[in-house]
């Protein structure tokens, strides 16, 4: 059929319709009739569009017309305005027409107006000439061949850009579906195969977008502007929204394979880093370290000892030449805001901490050894003038002493074999030995004072940027002897060998401990003592990064001759940028640097040091709550000129965000130095403090990071801080069930469970929704909508449920309300049950209390009373399961109302946690059944 839409518009902007001569109209299937009609009033996307009809039937018969009006009333879809019918030109087929129209034209007016023309010049009664094509004396130019060519182009392109939109869907789908592996030539050729794949879909989508361009480019040049080319002008809208469709999938698309790609990119980053700091041979180097002995007898054995030292050094400057390397990496990946960039900084610390005790290990016996040789080298020779003057007394006969001369000659050689003794024998053995122990006291000294220095700096010293402390002034190699540590120097007066048995007492010097006489317990271990001095020394040095931050940036806000450089608005948000680290330098400054100064000679009071402090560690919390703002702001004006000239000025060559993590990073050190102290302090004094203070660390840690989840919960009407401090958070899958009402059949439809978020506080139990916000890399961050508020008063919990090891129920108001709540594992089901199982007993422990509480004379007998009441009532709550439920709706009052309104739990014999719901309404029935 050669019927379409030619362009023309007929009164009130009808579209016109045009079925030309068609003998086998008759034979289309109905079906495919409607589809043809369907298609043609779907063309026109406006709102209550008009059809006319031009039915040209000048050469065919009135039975032809008749069909063909009985089939368009059955098939058009659309709001037909007018049917005008061409009826047959022969003299015979027009009289019929007129006749059988005639008699029939009721039943076709009722289902549609049809009007029936004796020529074409009667169309121009109803459509203007210019709306008519040429076959019906008109001038709107049309061609049907290439309406179609061009329809199927559009349709085609349609077609091609819904399919584009699903492959770009099941990409989608792949890359989120897609498990990481664990090795990085897996991961390599996953970012290869992803890549190519999207270059793909890119190239596929540029060629569309091609295509619809030159489709576009066709349609503006069949006259898009003419508004007698209304057609024209859809189709053009038609494709240009197609383009626009395609345009923002590809924008979206493009920005999605970016962030997974650079997810991708430093999951392989992570996974290098990790290998390479697992393949560091630290472990086996502090193995090696701790194998090589100190304790040596002779000058050969010292020798081989310090051969196989310079061997072990060797290596060791080796590895941690790699370990730097690993650090600086980590460093760079923590500066381009790497997703795990608390991990690697952590490892950063770790290998910091192991490549520093390492290198002070190895100079240490390095030392030790050196002094030791140079010792046994003295003895040697003195063992040799030894032998040889008992030879030379013993060849000396005693005859020869009888005469004058044979004496001088005598004592002349023996005058002489003393002027050749060596340089450390010729002052004799006690001036020997007063020379090693006045080297030992001037290294305590030395020691005394530089520490005396120190502490006496921190109450004078004028505030001025400072550089880092360098390392304790070097211990002198001098040999240490002393008479205190029990040796006899008579006995060393008669032979130099005795000397050899106490080449290893200048160990006894190492620990502050052997020249303090104020000293706590025993004797401190070389590696206890230096974690002990690097705490203190990374303390001091920390205090002083964060003073050069306050001075350096937040007090240059105020300088005049930098107001120009610094953004006015910038200035009034400095406590957000840098929260309050003002007074973490206080604390750290003023307060638990110097406690740590204390312990330097006694390390087995860190422990209670930092217990001590423990409640002055919360600052953190409130510190790592702001940073998610600082770093916003930080983001904002990082390119700021003031920074830079600041960062100039104090010679940093990190920008301020690497300062600002500092407090954080910190918190981190702490817990591995007390890890370390630990490790070298078993069985000491103080031990037990240092495994709590360990403890308060690491649960400071997950306070902060729990604090850090808390600001994310958006919803909640009430003060959240009244809730208590927030002691767990997770995600859980929950089922919710109601004892009564239509919500319980509406929650009972939900198979699939629910995904909350769960923070417990103190006093109440919040079920949150996690959502993940929008945002670029590391400023993507989840937040919290807040759901549901449960009060821990009138919370009980049944352990176990059946079907799964890892479900457990929260209950609500006597099982109003019952939360079936599945951990993701059995380790995150036991912590939560224990937390839980703590909250209720201690309220329980409360409520025991109240038994107690003294009363007035005059109502003692009705407490009485109430009491045996009350452990009658309890005798009921012991009840089975079913009668239990019903009880628990009831609370009972009367005189000891007040005991019952703060009643909590009761515990059963089966392990099983009962709970009554507190209130204020008596229930006088059961009271008196009691």
């Amino acid at each position: 059929a050669q019927d379409g839409l030619a362009g023309g518009r007929g009164e009130d902007s009808s579209v016109i319709i045009t079925l030309p001569e068609c003998s086998a109209f008759s034979d289309i299937p109905e079906e495919a009739l409607a589809k043809v009609f369907t298609y043609l009033t779907l063309i026109p996307r406006q709102p209550g569009v008009k059809f006319i009809i031009i039915l040209d039937r000048r050469l065919d018969t009135w039975a032809s017309i008749k069909t063909a009006l009985a089939r368009i009333a059955a098939s058009f879809p659309g709001n037909l305005h007018l049917v005008l019918v061409l009826r047959p030109t022969s003299f015979f087929h027009r009289t019929v027409t007129d006749i059988g129209f005639r008699f029939s034209q009721e039943d076709f007016m009722l289902k549609m107006p049809v009007v029936m023309l004796s020529s074409v010049t009667d169309l121009l009664r109803y459509i203007d000439e210019n709306q008519l094509t040429s076959e019906f004396g008109g001038t709107l130019d049309y061609c049907h061949s290439d309406w179609i060519v061009l329809r199927t182009a559009i349709e085609s392109f349609a077609v091609t850009v819904k399919d584009i939109a699903q492959m770009l869907q099941g990409f989608g789908t792949e890359l989120a579906e897609t498990e990481l592996p664990d090795e990085g030539k897996a991961i390599e050729s996953l970012l290869e195969s992803h890549t190519g794949k999207y270059r793909k879909l890119k190239d596929a989508i540029r060629s569309v977008s091609k295509e619809g361009r030159h489709l576009l480019l066709s349609l503006e040049t069949s006259g898009k502007e003419d508004d007698s080319q209304w057609d024209v002008k859809l189709d053009w809208e038609t494709v240009q929204r197609l383009l626009a469709q395609l345009r923002d999938m590809e924008s979206a698309f493009d920005g999605f394979f970016e962030k997974h790609h650079l997810k991708l990119h430093q999951y392989l980053q992570l996974l290098r880093y990790e290998q390479s700091f697992q393949e560091l041979c630290l472990d086996h180097l502090m193995a090696q370290e701790r194998e090589l002995t100190t304790s040596v007898d002779t000058e050969a054995q010292t020798e081989q000892a310090l051969k196989r030292l310079d061997g072990l050094e060797s290596n060791a400057q080796e590895v941690m030449t790699r370990a730097q390397i690993i650090i600086l990496h980590g460093h760079q990946l923590s500066a381009g805001h790497h997703y795990a960039m608390a991990l690697i900084m952590q490892r950063c610390n770790e290998l910091r901490h192991y490549c520093d005790t390492l290198n002070a290990a190895l100079k240490t016996k390095h030392t030790r050894l050196l002094q030791t040789h140079q010792l046994l080298l003295c003895l040697g020779q003195a063992q040799t003038w030894c032998d040889d003057g008992a030879y030379l007394l013993a060849n000396q006969l005693v005859d020869k002493f009888q005469s004058k001369d044979g004496a001088q000659a005598a004592l002349r050689d023996i005058e002489g074999f003393l002027d050749g003794a060596p340089s450390m024998l010729s002052s004799g053995p006690d001036v020997l030995a007063i020379e090693y122990e006045h080297a030992a006291v001037q290294q305590m000294i030395q020691n005394r004072q530089a520490s005396l220095r120190k502490l006496a700096d921190k109450h004078v010293r004028p505030v001025q940027l400072v550089a880092p402390r360098p390392e304790n002034p070097p211990r002198s190699k001098s040999p240490l002897f002393s008479p205190k540590h029990g040796t006899d120097m008579q006995t060393y007066k008669h032979t130099a060998a005795g000397l050899v048995e106490h080449i290893c007492v200048g160990e006894k010097y190492d620990s502050p401990s052997s020249f303090c006489p104020h000293t706590i317990g025993g004797p401190t271990c070389p590696a206890q003592t230096h974690v002990m001095r690097e705490l203190i020394e990374t303390e001091r040095i920390y205090v002083e990064e964060l003073l050069a931050v306050l001075l350096g940036y937040r007090a240059e806000m105020d300088n005049p001759a930098l107001s120009g450089l610094l953004p006015p608005i910038l200035r009034s948000k400095r406590d957000i940028l840098f929260g309050n680290m003002p007074e973490i330098y206080n604390f750290h400054s003023r307060v638990f640097l110097q406690d740590l100064e204390g312990c330097l000679e006694a390390p087995e009071g860190v422990g209670a040091c930092f217990l001590e402090r423990k409640e002055s560690f919360q600052m953190y919390e409130c510190y790592c709550q702001n940073k998610p703002r600082s770093e916003a702001l930080w983001r904002q004006f990082s390119d700021c000129s003031f920074f830079q000239e600041c960062q100039k000025k104090l010679e940093h060559k990190l920008g301020l965000d690497s300062y600002l993590l500092k407090p954080i990073q910190r918190l981190t050190k702490y817990q591995l130095l007390l890890k370390e102290l630990l490790k070298y302090s078993t069985d000491c004094e103080g031990t037990s403090e240092l495994q709590g203070a360990l403890t308060a660390m690491l649960d400071l840690l997950k306070s902060v990071n729990d604090s850090m989840h808390q600001i994310a919960i958006t919803g909640y009407e009430g003060e959240i801080c009244e809730l208590g401090r927030v002691l767990m958070q997770g995600s859980f899958s929950v089922w919710i069930s109601h004892k009564r009402g239509p919500t319980r059949m509406k929650e009972l439809a939900r198979f699939k469970p629910m995904q909350r978020h769960l923070f417990l506080y103190e006093r109440a139990l919040l079920f949150c929704k996690k959502r993940e916000e929008h945002g670029d890399g590391c400023d993507k961050t989840p937040s919290y909508s807040f759901k549901h508020c449960l009060k821990m008063t009138a919370v009980g919990i049944t352990e176990n449920v059946k079907g799964d090891v890892k479900k457990f129920e929260i209950w609500y108001s006597g099982r109003e309300e019952v939360y079936v709540v599945q951990a993701p594992t059995l380790e995150v089901k036991m912590a939560w049950l224990n937390e839980l199982r703590r909250i209720l007993t201690n309220q329980q422990k409360m409520l025991r209390g109240l038994r107690d509480t003294p009363v007035n004379t005059g109502q003692r007998i009705k407490v009485q009373r109430s009491i045996y009441k009350l452990q009658r009532l309890e005798m009921l709550l012991r009840a089975p399961e079913g009668e239990l439920v019903e009880y628990l709706k009831l609370v009972c009052g009367g005189l000891c109302f007040d005991f019952l309104y703060r009643l909590q739990t009761l515990q059963k014999v089966d392990s099983k946690t009962v709970f009554i719901v507190p209130g204020r309404k008596c229930v006088q029935l059961l009271y008196g059944r009691i």
